[in-house]
């Protein structure tokens, strides 16, 4: 029989799972996704959103999960998932994040989870938005939150802040310079894909570049 905790995961490639998704509050068009990394290390969730507890079983068939990982403060909207697994978040996101989650720790800097994850502040949507690199040995998936979502197949911003447009332009020149094969970002319209393939570097290069080209426009896509 199904329970609220029940929802089955889809796997989008090897050692990477998504939950089910739920429509943007805001924005009806917009599917919301967490998804589970698999790894020998301990398995990570990245994204907070209804789907982590309606697949918590399934999640807890997998060995469970050693931490959930927040992108920015927005994802604090939904509550604490009904899964044991501790939260982390940029320091700068933490005290909105709080209000709702119960977070285990923070992070200021760039930096590794085992060798295979690494954490990378991207600044600019919210001030501790931070985006997530996962090497799973065959392909390097960039996981941006809403800094870098998918709008009808285009990768977008989300300027909120206009004060953070600067920074935002910061972190949008270094993801352009990022090594990745797949953007994963926590929402995109429904009828786009969850996710981006790449195909090269200069496509990486393009599609940010013309992210850039708009926020330096004064656009907030």
């Amino acid at each position: 029989m199904n329970t609220p905790h029940s929802r089955p995961l889809t796997t989008l490639t090897a050692g990477l799972l998504a939950t089910p998704t739920a429509r943007l509050p805001y924005q009806h068009d917009v599917l919301l996704r967490s998804f589970i990394l698999e790894r020998p290390t301990g398995n990570v969730v990245v994204y907070n959103s209804p789907g982590v507890t309606e697949s918590a079983d399934s999640i807890r068939a997998l060995g469970g999960a050693s931490r959930l990982l927040v992108n920015h403060a927005h994802e604090a909207m939904y509550g604490a998932p009904e899964l044991d697994v501790p939260v982390y978040v940029h320091e700068r996101d933490h005290a909105e994040v709080s209000r709702s989650l119960p977070v285990a720790g923070t992070f200021a800097e760039r930096h590794m989870i085992g060798d295979d994850l690494q954490v990378i502040p991207t600044p600019g949507h919210t001030p501790g938005t931070t985006s997530y690199l996962w090497n799973n040995g065959d392909r390097r998936f960039l996981f941006t939150g809403d800094f870098i979502w998918i709008e009808h197949g285009e990768w977008k911003a989300v300027v909120l802040d206009e004060t953070l447009r600067p920074t935002y332009l910061e972190s949008l020149r270094l993801v352009r310079d990022l090594d990745f094969d797949v953007l994963v970002p926590w929402g995109a319209t429904e009828d786009s894909p969850p996710y981006g393939l790449i195909n090269s570097r200069d496509e990486i290069r393009q599609r940010v570049g013309a992210i850039i080209a708009r926020v330096q426009a004064g656009d907030n896509r």
